[in-house]
């Protein structure tokens, strides 16, 4: 059995993408949220390269939720988890931990300015 390697290019316009690269006959894949599998998935040749395959999953509206969303892309022959891909919507950005390290930061340089600024005020001469 020939070893799956999916590499994610990008997602576009509702669609993940991504290259299936192996096999020399179309793998089959699945890609499950919360236990359904998602329907539309398609697996095409890549013009000119023997053994790389284009997929492409779309991400329907309906399991956009609250939250964060996680996707399993998986290879239905074999059940391994090739890939997986996380959606997260409708949450606030203070939530966000890229934005909790973002205000961490800035509340270290304002401390440092302050620290320094104390250190010239109270500094003495020297005689």
């Amino acid at each position: 059995m020939t070893q799956l390697l999916l590499t994610k290019t990008r997602i576009r316009a509702g669609i993940w993408e991504g290259v299936l690269s192996g096999p020399t006959t179309a793998p089959v894949v699945e890609v499950q949220l919360l236990d359904a599998v998602l329907p539309g998935v398609t697996v095409l040749p890549v013009p000119e390269r023997a053994g790389d395959w284009a997929l492409r999953v779309p991400i329907p509206a309906s399991v956009l939720n609250d939250g964060v969303q996680t996707f399993l892309i998986r290879d239905k022959s074999s059940g391994e988890t090739l890939a997986h891909f996380s959606i997260i919507t409708g949450v606030a950005m203070e939530d966000d931990l890229r934005a909790e390290v973002d205000l961490l930061r800035a509340e270290l340089d304002m401390l440092k300015r302050a620290f320094r600024r104390h250190c010239l005020e109270t500094a003495t001469p020297n005689p």
